[in-house]
């Protein structure tokens, strides 16, 4: 199977974006016309992943994240310099024939989203899944049968995600019933800055309101900012409230949809070539100070 018969069942399997689609999504290096020696499934094509790609032999390079580290991510560096970081990690995938296929767009398009649903498989909240997208905008409720402990929440974290550690804010021992996957927190990101009679709203604002109204005690979010619903957070702990935010990380957030691909790329090509899943590992490392 040529690694373009693979793409072709990817491109059936995903909701079609349109003739006019101008993304991020598409091949970023390679022949395509290869025969596909092996896939492998990650989040971000970084070196090491690249390393590990070569040891087992795959030649396609599946990814969700960028490769080059410019937000358009074309084909190719783009600025008005010259990287040298970049140039030695195409020169790694040039000097092993690997093709690297960033899906983006089409998996958050796919319904369910394909990076939502590795996420909660692989955490085994699946079933506790009370909502998806309407009492939390772009994000998924779990509720779980007993409630948790900020503390055995991040121990689950690091475990099945594979985290050096976690960045939180909370009390450890506070009882967490109500959790909610939330998108990324910065200024713009899915609901845009608003005023109509008077009254402001954006993204940040319109979870404040969920976390309110549906009594929901944590979040997980992607990126984040801190002034605003980070800080009412932290301020209704301060005020006697059982409330966290579970701060992993975007990348090692979406790692588990990157381990869900395999599922579903392995049915896609019939198990005629193999998938393997390869870990990003955590972007981050941790000194901890004298206060805690």
């Amino acid at each position: 199977m040529k690694i373009s018969e693979v793409l072709e069942k990817v491109a059936a399997y995903h909701p079609d974006l349109g003739p006019d689609y101008n993304g991020c999504d598409g091949i970023k290096c390679g022949d395509q016309e290869k025969e596909c020696t092996g896939i492998a499934s990650a989040l971000v094509p970084n070196v090491d992943v690249i390393k590990k790609t070569i040891e087992l032999g795959c030649n396609l390079l599946y990814v969700h994240e960028p490769t080059s580290y410019l937000t358009p991510d074309e084909a190719g560096w783009k600025a008005d310099f010259k990287c040298e970081v970049y140039d030695e990690k195409m020169q790694l995938l040039s000097d092993h024939g690997i093709v690297v296929y960033r899906d983006h767009d089409h998996m958050h398009a796919h319904r369910p989203d394909s990076i939502f649903t590795g996420v909660l498989k692989y955490l085994g909240w699946e079933e506790y899944v009370v909502d998806a997208g309407k009492t939390v905008p772009f994000g998924h409720l779990v509720e779980f049968p007993e409630p948790r402990t900020v503390e055995g929440i991040n121990e689950e974290l690091i475990k099945k995600v594979g985290l050096h550690g976690t960045r939180y804010i909370g009390r450890r021992v506070d009882k967490i019933k109500r959790l909610a996957l939330v998108g990324h927190l910065y200024p713009g990101a899915f609901i845009p800055e608003t005023y109509k009679d008077g009254y402001y709203t954006d993204y940040s604002t319109e979870i404040i309101r969920a976390m309110q109204n549906e009594h929901i005690d944590a979040i997980i979010p992607g990126e984040i900012i801190e002034w605003n619903l980070l800080s009412y957070i932290r301020d209704g702990i301060s005020l006697g409230r059982s409330m966290a935010c579970f701060n992993i990380g975007h990348f090692n957030w979406e790692e588990l949809g990157a381990k869900y691909a395999v599922d579903w790329l392995s049915e896609l090509v019939e198990n005629k070539v193999p998938v393997t899943y390869v870990p990003g590992g955590d972007l981050w490392n941790y000194q901890l100070g004298g206060v805690r």
